[in-house]
């Protein structure tokens, strides 16, 4: 591409986000992709280097371009983010020149909105609050109510690029050999802190079409989500529960911790999304998980009740723990999206309770990092449901290192622990109602 191709290529990807506002901009980047097989690795991750910059500072460009009497069209938002970094008027013409591959020239309209913005710099002191920190109004008492005065150092460490987590497959070999494999394919891998499964590597990488990941030797999965794996105790020889498995990422890493042996439930409402786990189990070398599609009038829970030893519930959330890696999400959420969640949320629980034996485990967890889709849903179905008690974290910890949060959940962060936003909950089942009804 000509070096005006991926700034044009950039402005038609979010016009292809914008136009299909409920999709993920991950998705919509794909598919952009998938149908411009001419683009480069280079340009590519320029171009996505460009939109993910722009939905980075989305609500901060949008007041700018307010300020200046425009629209946050793609091309401005893209030529606002340009100028307000300390591009020069001849400069960001030039690139707008409409020669070969080049975005169309500015119209008068937006040379002119663009023109009051030169000199400035993307943050000013009249930005509301929520602006500044980019999100919903509607969230910001609850994070405030979440974080206090640490809000916005949290928010700030949400707002850069997230790195790119492995975890390890034990089935296929040791972390020190992952290491040398990726290291041997050019990519500069670093153990995780918390996670004895986990690598780490800066930015985004070509990892996919590496001989480590298509063996199965590593899987892309974030430090955080291996730990809410781990903290479900799946050993050898047990009967575990995946009730929203989605595509697989938390059963593959609790089928390594079984060494493949015991059998694994991988249960979702979603039938592609069960059928995109295929690839992963058998790439991986996973043999112990049997996929269960949940459907109105199943009676597939019904006849388990109370077999399982542990139960792992990976809630669907607002996903306000993965912004770094999903910029775009906290421009779709809404409130709706809370109030619509959160009944579903303890209806999956009470249900996947059902599943687990007296003696055994549940596990919820979400990525998000709002009280009323954690906190609250436990103490709502501890008071519902007081056959189970809390295992407290330092309890059901499972690795020789200590918790790193103190209290009787996992709550991560990645300004505190470098990790996606994740809660999880280690409930457990009294052993004295065997033989009774939930």
């Amino acid at each position: 591409m000509t070096p005006a191709a991926p700034l044009a290529a950039a402005i038609d990807l979010l016009s292809e986000i914008e136009a299909a506002p409920r999709r993920p901009a991950d998705a919509a980047a794909n598919a952009f992709f998938r149908a411009r097989r001419f683009i480069g690795g280079g340009d590519r991750r320029a171009v996505s280097s460009w939109v993910w910059q722009v939905l980075r500072a989305h609500r901060r460009l949008g007041w700018w371009l307010e300020r200046a009497a425009g629209s946050a069209t793609p091309r401005l938002l893209v030529g606002a983010s340009l100028a307000l970094e300390g591009m020069t008027r001849d400069t960001l013409e030039h690139a707008f020149s409409g020669g070969r591959f080049a975005p169309p020239p500015l119209t008068e309209e937006e040379a002119a909105v663009l023109g009051r913005l030169f000199g400035h710099t993307l943050e000013h002191p009249a930005m509301p609050e929520a602006v500044r920190l980019e999100l919903p109004e509607w969230l910001l008492p609850l994070l405030h109510a979440r974080f206090g005065a640490e809000l916005e150092a949290e928010l700030a460490a949400m707002a850069g690029e997230a790195p790119l987590d492995l975890r390890v497959n034990l089935l296929k070999g040791t972390r020190e050999e992952a290491l040398r494999a990726l290291a041997g394919e050019g990519l500069e891998a670093e153990p995780t802190p918390l996670s004895p499964w986990g690598l780490r590597l800066a930015g985004r990488r070509p990892v996919t079409s590496g001989s480590s990941f298509q063996s199965g030797l590593v899987e892309i999965q974030d430090e955080g989500s291996q730990l809410v794996a781990a903290l479900v105790g799946a050993r050898p020889e047990m009967r575990v529960a995946d009730w929203c498995a989605g595509a697989g990422g938390k059963t593959l890493a609790m089928a390594m911790d079984m060494a493949n042996r015991g059998h694994i439930a991988a249960c979702d409402v979603s039938a592609a999304r069960l059928e995109g786990a295929v690839r992963r189990l058998r790439r991986a070398g996973v043999f112990n998980v049997e996929r269960h599609l949940v459907a109105a009038g199943d009676k597939w829970a019904k006849r388990r009740a109370g077999t399982f030893d542990r139960v792992l519930v990976d809630a669907p959330c607002t996903g306000t723990g993965t912004w770094r890696r999903n910029p775009d999400a906290r421009l779709r959420l809404a409130e709706k999206d809370l109030l619509e969640l959160r009944p579903k949320q303890a209806e999956i629980l009470a249900r996947a309770a059902r599943l687990v034996r007296p003696g055994g485990r549940l596990v919820y967890a979400t990525c998000s990092l709002l009280p009323a889709e954690n906190e609250e849903q436990i103490t709502a179905f501890l008071a519902a449901a007081p056959e189970f008690s809390v295992v407290p974290l330092a309890e059901a910890w499972p690795f020789a290192t200590p918790a790193p949060v103190a209290g009787p959940y996992l709550a991560l962060t990645p300004r505190a622990h470098g990790t996606d936003g994740f809660f999880a909950a280690v409930l457990q089942r009294d052993i004295a109602t065997a033989g009774t009804e939930q």
